[in-house]
């Protein structure tokens, strides 16, 4: 109901929802998102094969290929597969979506560690969820790397003579075009990605069952206990190669990643009746290659599958090369949809962020970040010049994220879902061991180069948690400065200062009192509009808010209003498209006199008591003057826009507490 008296909340009675919740889907529907997450979902772990196997008996690792280790690598990567993918992803994580959308951000925002003040609890899960996602940064420079370096590759198979500059220079022209292409989205060649992969998967699981057939006795390698005689009888010395079979789960987490694309069910179903028994044969096949031929080099393992290396390893390279952009693809925009999320909830600086598709919200591309990755995917390929020394990196800032995610969904069974603690407690219990050997192992591999994505999730962690302390703590003291409204609307009620025509829309954080930006133009100015709107734009924990509950009004005393705009995680805000619909709500606003206010704080770091280290509060200084434009975030236009500048000293904000009010205008400025 509308309400036109003072202090009435007008809004819309429904809760407030995201619009990515998953239905069941039948027929021709549910094949074409099965086909779809083939493409999208299972890229990054469906060209695992090219590198996995090969990895634990080669590089750095030289596993002797005997027997024994052999049916005890692939027992192990049968097993991981089924603990890690088909148990605990498929059956228990996906279940965690967030109104459809997954992704471990997502699953911190299920729990709600930002609402109200922040404590110990609430410090560590913002801090165990911002390291996951910073890792996954560096995942998503070493999959291109890896994937697309090891496809390339396979022309040495072909050609042994062919120098490995060749190789290299093939790799980056690859990369350079997967990343140039970024700008133009994914939604033109998306309905290629499925049945590429389709036939991707076909193929390797017919050289697989050629291998199997040729050497069946690699089968006996279901039976667990191969893998348990391998860890026991290798020991910790030899245990580090779980860091090699790790490489067959790494795009576990896509999983869970891109619900919000396709639905539980399309993945599920893509998994178990297609991705995984075409995985489980090529695997089983490349044992099998060793064990009929213990002599041959295991270097490319995947490629010798190849009946004869005749001439279908050229059109094999090919297939595996586009394979691996399709991989890669899906990881680069995994990591803008990251960037943006963490943007939205104010882990990150405002950056600039281009909708690629008119119809998908999900559909983003982020310049900045974009040429960021291609520069350090190359700097990768050409510092370790071979997919085996890519390998020894790979796979540490994954079994990370693995154990994070663990330890959010304990906290989602026991908060969220009120399981019992006595089911929920050896359910984890039994992942959380997993995921720790995983991660013990490949801990294990940082002098070898696994401090490279360590190194870039440092990085990213030092500047999300700088970003979003220093915003917390500058809004916190900023709110403790600020006039209450109340006796500020008191004040303008005494004065009654010019009103003109027209609407004066004030961008404030929530709960801040009055903004300083109104309280400098009304000290300097002297005027108001006579229609005041002070907006606050908020990112609720769903990943997407339907228009019709976008907004929530207050209308206040003196021509005042406070308006809250909603949105959800995976929304990129509109203010001026959000308030069209303000009239819904009694608020009428004209966009051709309107203008918005919004404050541009100078920061200046202080050596006086500062409220972060003296490096933290410099960082955070270089990052807010280097943060886009509000109305560019906002995409609030320009020329209906004033921007107040504030210059404030980080140490001094606090004082200004303890300071009295500005004096009111004079009472010339009345009507």
């Amino acid at each position: 109901m509308h309400s036109t008296g003072p202090n009435t909340v007008i809004r819309n009675d429904q809760t407030r929802a995201g619009n990515g919740d998953t239905t069941p889907a039948g027929g021709k529907r549910l094949m074409a998102l099965s086909l779809g997450a083939l493409g999208i979902v299972f890229g990054d772990i469906g060209t695992s094969p090219l590198y996995a196997i090969s990895s634990p008996f080669s590089g750095g690792y030289g596993l002797s290929p005997t027997p024994e280790n052999v049916l005890g690598v692939i027992s192990l990567v049968f097993w991981s597969l089924i603990i890690i993918v088909c148990i605990k992803y498929q059956l228990f994580v996906l279940r965690a979506d967030n109104k459809g959308e997954g992704g471990i951000l997502a699953l911190l925002a299920l729990l709600d560690p930002w609402r109200g003040r922040r404590n110990k609890r609430t410090r560590v899960l913002i801090a165990l969820g911002i390291f996951g996602a910073a890792l996954l940064y560096g995942d998503g420079m070493i999959t291109p790397a890896i994937s697309v370096l090891s496809a390339v590759e396979g022309l040495q198979v072909a050609t042994p003579t062919l120098p490995r500059s060749v190789i290299l220079t093939i790799t980056v022209i690859v990369l350079v075009a997967l990343f140039v292409f970024q700008k133009s989205g994914t939604k033109r060649v998306g309905f290629v990605f499925g049945p590429i992969m389709l036939l991707w998967f076909a193929v390797i699981s017919l050289l697989g069952l050629i291998a199997i057939i040729r050497y069946p006795g690699v089968l006996v390698a279901v039976n667990p206990s191969y893998a348990l005689y391998f860890i026991f009888h290798h020991g910790l010395a030899d245990i580090v190669v779980l860091g090699a079979v790790f490489l067959c789960v790494t795009g576990a987490e896509a999983l869970y990643a891109d619900i919000g694309h396709f639905g539980q069910l399309p993945i599920r179903l893509s998994w178990f009746f297609y991705v995984m028994p075409a995985l489980m044969l090529n695997y089983f096949g490349q044992g099998a290659a060793i064990l009929a031929n213990p002599d041959q080099p295991v270097r490319l393992l995947f490629y010798s599958l190849v009946p004869n290396s005749g001439w279908f390893l050229y059109p094999l390279v090919i297939l595996a090369t586009i394979a691996t952009v399709i991989a890669s693809q899906a990881v680069i925009s995994g990591a803008f949809s990251l960037m943006s999320q963490a943007i939205q909830f104010g882990q990150s600086p405002r950056l600039t962020i281009i909708r690629t598709s008119p119809d998908k919200e999900g559909q983003i591309y982020i310049p900045s970040l974009n040429w960021i990755l291609m520069l350090a995917t190359i700097a990768i390929v050409l510092g370790f010049k071979t997919s085996d020394s890519l390998a020894a990196a790979y796979g540490v800032a994954v079994s990370s994220t693995m154990l994070i995610t663990t330890m959010l969904l304990f906290l989602a069974m026991r908060d969220r879902w009120h399981w019992n603690v006595a089911i929920v407690t050896p359910i984890i219990g039994f992942f959380f061991i997993v995921d720790f050997m995983f991660f013990i192992a490949n801990i294990f591999k940082i002098w070898d180069g696994g401090w490279l994505p360590l190194l870039v999730g440092l990085i990213g962690f030092t500047i999300m948690s700088t970003w979003s302390t220093g915003r917390y703590n500058l809004i916190d003291r900023l709110r403790a400065s600020t006039e209450p409204l109340e006796i500020f609307l008191d004040r303008i009620r005494i004065i009654q200062p010019v009103r003109v025509h027209g609407t004066a829309i004030f961008m404030t954080a929530p709960n801040l009192g009055t903004p300083p930006m109104l309280q400098h133009h009304l000290e300097h100015n002297q005027v108001l509009h006579e229609q005041v709107v002070l907006l606050t734009v908020l990112t609720d924990d769903v990943p997407f808010v339907h228009p019709t509950h976008r907004l929530e009004v207050e209308k206040l005393n003196q021509g005042f209003y406070r308006v809250l705009a909603h949105y959800g995680f995976m929304q990129i805000p509109n203010v001026p498209q959000a308030l069209r619909r303000a009239k819904d709500y009694g608020l009428v606003i004209d966009p051709e006199s309107t203008t918005y206010y919004i404050g541009r704080e100078t920061l200046v770091p202080t050596k006086q008591v500062p409220a972060m280290m003296a490096w933290r509060e410099k960082l955070f200084v270089f990052m807010s003057r280097n943060a886009i434009r509000a109305t560019d975030f906002y995409q609030i236009p320009p020329d209906r826009t004033v921007e107040l500048g504030l210059r404030l000293r980080l140490a001094e904000i606090g004082r200004a507490a303890r300071m009295p009010p500005p004096p009111p205008p004079p009472p010339a400025s009345r009507l």
